[in-house]
């Protein structure tokens, strides 16, 4: 019977999802037959959004998560978090800031390449959203650890060599969790690595490279699943490298170049 609301809570969701892609879809028609606001705005608005997500992102798996966890080790993890839970904190805040300016950038895609192609720009929002959704549900099994690790009187029950098990478990499923999540951002690095090689207004390399991310995270991810000692062994050295270049490049462009306008101007003229 469990499975009962959850599946009312999925269909609600999606409904939710569907109306709000509905009302962002005429609110942007109003806003442009009012004004036109230059492709170069929303281009510095996605680059510096990406910017911040992949700061963000960087910060808190990398500079923090990475120094306190311990691998295969539930007690030294377990004490490294103890003794910094404000640090362990500041990453998972990060992380869900990271994952606020994903939705902006996902705006500023679907503007650019609505007029490329609007039902692949409106399912790459899509696949972006849900993929969101996934990352920021996951993140409360980065908060299972603070909870299981404090002193609350409820927890005397349980040996703490139980608790540690409990905390460094949430931490592996948030890995499996963040693993689910770019399977749909792999996919929608992928239709836009194919609007963008056609928009024109924006650079075939950038196309490749990041079509080549999207790639690299769908591998990663079902290496995840399929072979863990692969993807363990791939991700750091070449799979997560790649994908890093194909987003950064596409951060570093949007911000410094922005878009060919003329060609921009030319798709709105063709529709």
């Amino acid at each position: 019977m469990i499975f009962i609301p959850f599946f009312y809570y999925c269909v609600v969701y999606l409904v939710n999802v569907y109306n709000f892609l509905y009302f962002l879809h005429i609110n942007l028609q109003m806003i442009n037959k009012t004004t036109e606001t230059s492709p170069q705005v929303y281009a510095r608005i996605g680059g510096l959004a990406y910017l911040v997500i992949i700061v963000a992102g960087v910060m808190g798996e990398i500079f923090i998560r990475s120094k306190l966890i311990v691998a295969d080790n539930p007690v030294a993890t377990s004490q490294n978090i103890s003794a910094s839970p404000l640090l362990w904190r500041i990453g998972i805040f990060g992380d869900l800031l990271m994952h606020v300016f994903d939705l902006v950038l996902g705006i500023v895609y679907y503007t650019l390449f609505k007029r490329v192609n609007k039902s692949l720009a409106l399912l790459s929002l899509l696949f972006g959203m849900i993929q969101t959704a996934v990352l920021v549900a996951n993140k409360l099994n980065l908060m299972i650890p603070l909870f299981l690790l404090t002193d609350a009187h409820y927890l005397k029950t349980f040996d703490p060599q139980q608790l540690q098990a409990w905390s460094y478990l949430s931490i592996q499923t948030h890995e499996y969790g963040f693993g689910f999540g770019l399977i749909f951002f792999g996919f929608e690095c992928l239709i836009d690595g194919y609007l963008i090689f056609k928009s024109r207004f924006l650079p075939k390399a950038l196309s490749i490279l990041i079509s080549l991310a999207g790639l690299c995270y769908l591998t990663n991810s079902f290496l995840l699943i399929f072979s863990p000692k692969l993807e363990g062994s791939l991700f750091p050295v070449l799979l997560g490298p790649l994908a890093f270049i194909g987003e950064f490049s596409m951060c570093l462009w949007l911000l410094v170049k922005g878009v060919n306008v003329k060609k921009w101007e030319e798709w709105g003229r063709a529709a």
